[in-house]
């Protein structure tokens, strides 16, 4: 049996991962795929890659091309989900803010240093006409850090994915004011380089048994409730989350690499862009 470690957020894109590890589908593959929930995102996530703490992770493009093009010994083999990701902005329910407008030269709260929460606080600022040199922010960690700091001042505002961060808006905790999709596909698989140079069969058969899964998970009877039960939504989110989500079993295309590059590039959070062979492998 040879052991892989994977990572991903504890979010229903990742479901289906959760449903073949339930139903045997590796091991009988001989194959321990041994999943962690990684609350802190896509930051947190680089640095197990890079550490070499975990083998595979499912994680934000734009997070790990940012990595990757920074030295993280890794490659993306494939899209994972296809649509974008909706980057709900919140504030506190009971803040003054009430419009994108308000949020200019304030201060954005952010998992991390590198997360998805801080690059596309960069692309929404760009998408708004503000400088990006004025942006603030304060880490904390997991959005129950957010909803402390959101709650006590210390930051204006948070985005986070806008299904996941619903039930928080529905207590009256946050209140949404406005989105920002990504431009390009949201999530992708990443592999570190060494674990694909020793065991690509293995990373193979794992992706082709995720990629018959998330082909037919629409299909699957009753999975929105499922989906409620797990991640303890409204079952009308989920529908609507469902409609608007696409996974794929695709690799990465050098255009769309390069739209990412182009646009991280221009809003000077890489400094250089990687080759599409340094950054994507073809398994």
């Amino acid at each position: 049996m040879k052991t892989i470690k994977i990572v991903g957020v504890p979010e229903h894109f990742n479901f289906p991962w959760q449903l073949c590890i339930e139903n045997g589908e590796f091991e009988a593959e001989n194959i321990d795929l041994q999943w962690t929930n990684i609350p802190e995102g896509t930051g947190k996530m680089c640095q197990l890659l890079r550490d070499g703490e975990t083998d595979i992770a499912v994680i934000l493009t734009e997070g790990i091309v940012k990595d990757i093009v920074s030295g993280n010994p890794s490659s993306i083999v494939q899209v994972y989900v296809e649509s974008p990701l909706i980057w709900g902005i919140h504030v506190a329910a009971n803040s003054n803010y009430q419009t994108l407008a308000d949020l200019e030269n304030t201060k954005a709260a952010i998992s991390r240093i590198g997360s998805g929460s801080q690059l596309m606080a960069y692309v929404n600022a760009n998408n708004q006409g503000w400088k990006t040199d004025n942006l603030k922010f304060e880490i904390i960690n997991t959005i129950e850090g957010a909803v402390e700091a959101l709650t006590n001042g210390t930051a204006d505002y948070f985005m986070w994915e806008r299904f996941m961060t619903k039930p928080w808006v529905d207590k009256g905790i946050f209140r949404r004011i406005g989105d920002c999709p990504t431009p390009w596909p949201c999530f992708v698989i990443a592999v570190r380089n060494e674990v694909l140079e020793k065991q690509p069969k293995s990373i193979a058969k794992i992706l082709e048994i995720i990629n018959a899964t998330t082909k037919t998970f629409k299909d699957i009877p009753n999975i929105d409730n499922s989906l409620v039960e797990n991640f303890h939504q409204k079952k009308e989110d989920i529908q609507e989350w469902l409609s608007l989500t696409e996974w794929s079993q695709s690799t990465l295309s050098e255009k769309v690499l390069n739209k990412i590059q182009n646009q991280l590039f221009d809003l000077k959070i890489i400094n250089k862009k990687g080759t599409f062979t340094a950054i994507v492998k073809t398994i």
